[in-house]
């Protein structure tokens, strides 16, 4: 990552961006949403389920905000290549958590089409839990292509590639703690 020649602005690989949303903005938003989940399960012990890679930084921090018992694991899926949805899911890491009778919350970083997170769902839901949510941090409402239920909310954005706080361009980015948008130069 380097900066770019003006200000707000980062190069990752061959591309430019710019600021789309601060870290002192993601930072308040994630603690509202893990004020929330710490409401909304005060009597109970979830299990987050942290969606690798790009979502680690957002579990870590609404883990932090949320001050009742909870545990975390991981599953890895895709379905990127490079800026785009190849509209294929893969399962890179398995679940292997037991799910039956527990309180899931899937943690994801971003939902664009829609059918990573509704196939995850659906594999998620087979194991039996008592119940399943979503906490997302960014939404795409333009780019969806199917529906997704979703419990916990960040920010809706517009249909821009975006890297920064988890998020990547080809590895790249995902150590930044704010969001940014690609730029058209």
């Amino acid at each position: 990552m380097k900066k770019s020649e003006k200000p707000g602005r980062v190069r990752a690989h061959d591309l430019i961006f710019e600021e789309m949303l601060s870290a002192s903005a993601i930072q308040t938003r994630v603690t509202a949403l893990g004020q929330q989940i710490a409401r909304d399960y005060v009597h109970r012990r979830p299990v987050v389920l942290s969606v690798l890679n790009g979502s680690f930084i957002f579990t870590a921090d609404l883990m932090r905000a949320c001050p009742i018992d909870c545990e975390v694991s991981f599953v890895k899926v895709a379905s990127y290549v490079g800026q785009h949805s190849s509209g294929k899911v893969r399962q890179l890491i398995g679940l292997d958590e037991q799910l039956r009778g527990r309180h899931v919350i899937i943690s994801e970083d971003i939902v664009d089409s829609g059918f990573t997170m509704r196939w995850l769902m659906e594999e998620v839901r087979h194991m039996e839990p008592a119940s399943v949510s979503l906490a997302v941090l960014l939404l795409k409402p333009e780019a969806l292509q199917t529906e997704v239920a979703i419990d916990y909310l960040g920010f809706e954005i517009p249909n821009v590639f975006v890297i920064g706080y988890g998020l990547d361009y080809n590895g790249l980015g995902r150590n930044l703690p704010a969001i940014y948008q690609k730029c058209d130069e």
